[in-house]
């Protein structure tokens, strides 16, 4: 593999399952290749906001227990998701802000304490070829990432050309998501919701456990049985699977489909909405899951705010860079050392 002029990590420890993702790889389900990309498209966006790159761009996803890394280049680095120790020549330093690196650190992120992902963003992104125009991983056809896996001990990760931020950049604890072992989920009912009748109640209304068996194809529940209208056919004809979508196989018990499916045989109950994917990706083997239901209507409206909500981070992300640009140019004018801006924070 081909990599930048910007060497930027060596992996000395991998993690648990590190990948590089980025917004997904769309256009391709009709031949079999699912969308992939970051599930918690909320935490890693924010990430890439922090460092200054666009939200699309590829980064690590780290799930419960995250890599140790030698830096190799000077960079911006953020890390957002679950809470997960995080330190920098063993002095711990802080998540959902970005702060500087350089050469010879150690970066290490640690098991996580909430949640269960965590998001690394880097200076000008992870770069990595494209494939069919993404660089996330797709492990089940080793394809795109880095060789089409998880990360090993001793791999050479580069990055992409971005520009030193002028000063770190951070976001108020108080904009800060939490993660719960208690989790609902918003949901609308269908496509094959007429497929069922006391089972739709009895989804509603009940407590779910999440099983060992989740990953990024999907999370299988366990809780009460939901059953199907009786003579309804115990399969349907295969159509397309989308994230959120809740199947019920013969068993009853629910299926929430993640980023790594194309197509599906099982009646969908419901779907949930894309506003609380992220805390699906999120959620860990025994935390407890309801789901509410609600309309279309009201879906759109989640939407809205969750969008605003961005917006609020990104200012708030926006503000904090301005602020502490003007305290270091003050700091700068007092000593008579001014230079242009492309000089301190150069393209790099």
């Amino acid at each position: 593999m081909r990599l930048s002029k910007y060497k930027m990590f060596k992996v000395m420890v991998p993690g648990l399952f590190t990948t590089v993702q980025d917004s997904g790889r769309y256009g391709f389900q009709k031949f079999g290749v699912p969308v992939t990309g970051v599930l918690d498209s909320f935490s890693a966006g924010i990430a890439n906001d922090l460092v200054g790159n666009a939200t699309t761009a590829a980064l690590l996803e780290c799930t419960l227990l995250g890599p140790k890394l030698l830096v190799m280049e000077n960079a911006y680095i953020a890390i957002t998701g679950a809470e997960m120790r995080v330190t920098c020549n063993s002095q711990e330093v802080p998540q959902w802000e970005a702060f500087r690196v350089c050469p010879g650190d150690i970066l290490e992120i640690g098991q996580a304490q909430s949640g269960c992902r965590g998001y690394l963003a880097v200076t000008g992104g992870i770069e990595v070829p494209l494939v069919m125009g993404s660089r996330s991983t797709y492990v089940g056809a080793k394809i795109g990432g880095y060789q089409g896996r998880a990360l090993q001990e001793g791999d050479i990760l580069a990055r992409g050309i971005g520009k030193l931020l002028p000063a770190p950049q951070g976001i108020s604890d108080s904009l800060l998501p939490k993660f719960s072992s208690e989790i609902v989920l918003r949901a609308i009912p269908g496509p094959q919701d007429d497929y069922f009748e006391e089972g739709l109640d009895l989804f509603f209304s009940s407590e779910f456990k999440v099983s060992s068996e989740a990953n990024r194809m999907g999370y299988r529940l366990k809780g009460s049985v939901v059953k199907q209208k009786p003579g309804m056919p115990a399969s349907i004809i295969s159509e397309s699977s989308l994230p959120g979508g809740v199947q019920i196989p013969p068993n009853g018990q629910p299926i929430i489909l993640l980023v790594e499916q194309t197509v599906g045989g099982y009646s969908k109950i419901a779907t949930v909405i894309s506003s609380d994917l992220h805390l699906v990706a999120q959620a860990l083997p025994g935390d407890c899951i309801r789901f509410e239901q609600v309309s279309l209507e009201t879906a759109c409206c989640i939407k809205d705010e969750q969008l605003r909500l961005i917006d609020t981070l990104q200012s708030s992300i926006e503000k904090t860079g301005q602020e502490n640009s003007t305290r270091i140019t003050a700091a700068l004018s007092e000593n008579s050392v001014l230079h242009r801006y492309e000089e301190l924070y150069p393209e790099c």
